[in-house]
């Protein structure tokens, strides 16, 4: 069983980015799952709640870049991520909520290396990061091994080691917490927290935004409120209640 790793995050960025959307909307076969989105965002920590279907992920894909918008125009420290891939792989990293959705390799060292490699690294000197990255967590002994021996948590882990290693200016996370255990949970969140770049997470879990600088509630596409998480979280968390203790889903 890999070791344990370590409850310090060494891998530090000193990167900060502005997030911009005006007039933004995504549709999809007549199906609109963004609606004229507009707001600009500096802060460091930014949540995103919202119900299934919302627009959380399709915002997070605009955010990469994976998707380019029906109208409207984005940008992430300037970059036009959806026409400028070169930059915006620099720019904008991702945990996706299963990171069997993100893992390509099948060794740590192979997944931990690709984005390095692909931002012109030399391949020895990628594995070389990868390896120093890995003991930095006390993870070393993971290099070789096959991703599919790891615990979800795990992979998390590795995932968010090979996003930080790229040095992105913005982190976007997509519920990185879904299906992990309190444990693991824990150890995850302090991470997360350790990171000093810009985030923004999207979470079903109001708790875990309840310290973030801004909160973005997104309700059938189009931004239903916004502002500091003591403002918008209980708002928010009285409404899912209501609608829970409905006797018919809506």
């Amino acid at each position: 069983m890999p070791e344990a790793i370590s409850n310090t995050l060494p891998l530090r960025q000193k990167n900060s980015c502005r997030i911009e959307f005006s007039d933004v909307s995504f549709s999809i076969d007549d199906v609109t799952l963004l609606k004229r989105l507009t707001f600009v965002g500096d802060e460091r920590r930014i949540g995103v709640v919202g119900r299934n279907g919302s627009g959380k992920s399709t915002l997070a894909r605009l955010l990469c870049g994976l998707i380019e918008p029906s109208s409207g125009q984005l940008s992430v420290a300037g970059i036009d991520v959806a026409n400028d891939r070169h930059n915006a792989i620099r720019t904008v990293g991702m945990l996706f909520q299963n990171p069997d959705h993100q893992i390509i390799f099948p060794t740590v060292e192979e997944e931990m290396s690709f984005g390095l490699e692909q931002l012109g690294m030399p391949r020895v000197q990628a594995r070389e990061a990868a390896l120093s990255a890995l003991t930095d967590f006390g993870a070393q002994s993971w290099a070789p091994k096959s991703v599919s021996v790891l615990s979800q948590g795990q992979r998390h882990l590795v995932c968010l080691m090979s996003v930080l290693l790229m040095k992105p200016r913005l982190v976007v996370l997509d519920e990185p917490y879904a299906g992990l255990d309190i444990p693991t949970t824990l150890q995850l969140t302090q991470h997360l927290q350790g990171i000093d770049a810009t985030v923004l997470h999207i979470s079903h879990q109001p708790d875990s935004l309840s310290d973030y600088d801004r909160v973005l509630w997104l309700e059938e596409g189009e931004l239903f409120m916004d502002g500091k998480p003591d403002d918008v979280l209980p708002v928010f968390t009285q409404r899912m209640q209501e609608i829970g203790h409905n006797d018919a889903l809506v």
